[in-house]
Parts: C-alpha cells; structure tokens; sequence
C-alpha cells in the first residue's frame, strides 16, 4: 500500500524520466520537422510533466524543512526552486539565438508575478473572505528592504554604467554584483532563521524583546527518513533539468516563428518555477494566514534576485555570453511603481481588497507592456 501510494505522489515524475527517455532514445527535437500541431501538444505534454514535477519537488523540500529545522530547510526549499530556475534559463540561453536578456526577463518576471499577481490575488482573496488582515510590519518590511536595492542595482544600474555599453556590464561588476546578493542574501538567512525568527510569524504573537528568542538546537529525529527525501528531492529535480533541453528549444522556435516577444520566455520559466509557490501563497491568505502568504511572495522574489543572478553569471562567464541585464523603456518606471506601492501597502500592517487590486493593476500593466512597449 505504501508503495503504491507513493507511486501516486510522485506519478509526474516517473512521467517526466519517461518522456526524457523516449525522446532521447529516438533522437526527437521540438522543432518544425514534427509539424506544427504534433510539436504544440508535444510542448504542452512537456509543460505539463514539469509542472508536476516542480510540485513534487517543492513537496520533498518542505518535508525536508520539517525535518532538518532550519536554517537548512529554508536552504534547501530555495536552493531546489533556484536549480530549477537556473536549469531552464541556460537551456534557453545556449540554444538558438542565445537570448542575453534572458536572466533580467526572468528575474524581472518572477518579481512582477509574485510583487504584484500573488499578493494582488491573496489580498483580494483574504479580503474579500476575512475584510482585513493582519501580518507581522517589521519582517516584511525587511524582506522589502532588500528586494528593492538589490533589484535596482542589478535592473536598473546596468543601464546607467560607463565601462560597457548599453544594458550590460563589465566581469569585474558582475563579479562584486554577484558576491554581493550571495552575501546579503546569507545575512538575511542567517536573521531569518535563528536571531530574528519572531520577525516572520504573525503580529499577534510578536511579543518578545529583542534578543529574547534564542535559536532552538538544530535535531534530525530520522536519518533514514531524511535521506529518503533527499533522494526524492533529487530524483524529482533532475527530470526537470533534463527535460529543460527539449521545452527551451520549443520555446526559442515559438518566440522566432511568431516573432513575438522576447520577454515571454522569462515569463514562461518564471511562471512554470513559481505556479507552486503561488498557490500556497494564495491558500495562506483565504485561510486567514497572511504572514505565511508575505513569506513566501516576498521571499521568493528576494531568492529569485540573490541566487538565480549570481548563478547565471558565473555560469555565462565560464561559457564567455553577453548579459544583457539592466532594464529598457517603461520596464524601469514598473519597477519603481511596483516597490513604491508594496512599501505603501505593507507599512501598516493591514491589509485590505484594495490594496490588492492596486497590485493587480500594475501586474496587467506589465503583461500589457510585454506586447506593446
């Protein structure tokens, strides 16, 4: 019975090691040969299994984070989401025309998702069912306060540098600019998790002094059950790593067929890594539970930025591409609207439906944008 049930749980990912195996045994490529409507419903298979396969691996990692405690189950769940992100976006960019502006698209995309979409729809969905909500002021405005000088030094300085031309930057940058969000981003876990806990757990029960929660000692109860869901984090994770190979090839012949817009692949990738996320996130919210709802937008934007860049230099400098990273036209001016009215929402503490729809607007106003800039 055991067996057959977690063959259910994990059905996607013996799918996602299937598809991987057939198309590779019979030399298959997404491509024009297949013809056009066998390659769509090839492409949406694909999307579909990987799909699957990003909620089973956000299911080991949060099993993985009730074991380990933290700080490594918080590591552990990012580290994963990131390795799918970083996996789909050099797929993408070391295929076809190699896409330079595929890290800032993404990175973009991800922080116009979750800042806007997710935490428009929850505090609609939470408003509308709870009126008003409550989360803890001081943690969220800490995740703010990283995600917006990290995301305007990596968005916007490129486009304003004097040692290379247009929306790029020099190795010497990316190399301070990638130590930088590694080094912030582990400061911020470090607070996260052990000094500043009561930071991130709702308003009503943030009572203690400063210094006065001390971090709990790190227990594994079961190293045989730990080692089971590493094993099925990684078994999960690499289908979607190997299948990556086939979707970014129909995502570049699509983008060059239609001619459509560059942007939609980052859109594309952003939305397959964060639809998991997102769901828990709008859950937490009708069930009452906002501060889950904040972590989890806030912190998967603030994880996009500090990992998934600095991975992707690294991984283009070794490859010798040109990043094409700050932001162009109006893109810029959305950023600024975007964390302008997330520190206005997010200064009182309180939630409401029309905080929510604010959100939601700017969010329809970069998908507008995406098609006529």
């Amino acid at each position: 019975m055991n067996i057959i049930n977690g063959l259910k749980r994990n059905v996607f990912v013996l799918l996602g090691w299937l598809v991987w195996l057939v198309f590779t045994l019979a030399h298959l490529e997404l491509g024009p040969e297949m013809g056009l409507n066998v390659m769509l419903a090839a492409a949406l298979m694909i999307f579909i299994v990987m799909l699957g396969c990003v909620f089973t691996v956000n299911r080991h990692a949060e099993h993985l984070s009730t074991l380990l405690k933290e700080p490594f189950g918080t590591l552990i769940l990012t580290l994963a989401v990131a390795s799918i992100e970083v996996s789909l976006m050099l797929q993408i960019m070391m295929t076809g025309d190699q896409n330079p502006s595929m890290l800032r698209d993404t990175v973009f995309a991800s922080l116009m998702i979750m800042l806007n979409g997710m935490v428009g729809l929850s505090l609609i969905a939470g408003g509308w069912k709870h009126f008003e909500q409550t989360f803890n002021l001081r943690g969220a405005l800490s995740y703010l306060h990283l995600i917006a000088p990290l995301s305007m030094i990596l968005l916007v300085m490129p486009s304003h540098t004097l040692s290379s031309e247009g929306p790029t930057l020099i190795p010497a940058q990316e190399i301070f600019l990638g130590l930088l969000c590694i080094v912030v981003y582990l400061l911020f876990l470090f607070m996260q998790t052990t000094r500043h806990k009561e930071l991130f757990d709702q308003s009503e029960i943030f009572t203690a002094e400063p210094g006065m929660n001390e971090p709990a000692p790190i227990q594994i109860h079961n190293n045989r059950v730990v080692l089971i869901s590493a094993i099925g984090l990684i078994i999960s994770v690499t289908p979607i790593v190997l299948l990556a190979d086939f979707f970014g090839g129909f995502i570049n012949y699509g983008i060059e067929t239609l001619d459509a817009p560059i942007e939609l692949a980052g859109l594309i990738i952003a939305s397959l890594v964060l639809i998991p996320e997102s769901l828990s996130a709008y859950r937490s919210a009708l069930d009452n539970n906002m501060q889950r709802s904040v972590n989890i937008c806030m912190g998967s934007v603030l994880s996009s930025i500090a990992l998934t860049v600095p991975a992707i230099m690294l991984a283009t400098g070794l490859q010798d591409l040109k990043l094409m990273i700050g932001l162009t036209g109006a893109d810029s001016t959305l950023l600024y609207a975007s964390l302008l009215t997330a520190l206005i929402t997010l200064m009182t503490g309180r939630t409401t439906m029309l905080q929510g729809h604010v959100h939601l607007m700017l969010f329809v106003g970069y998908l507008f944008l995406i098609f006529y800039p």
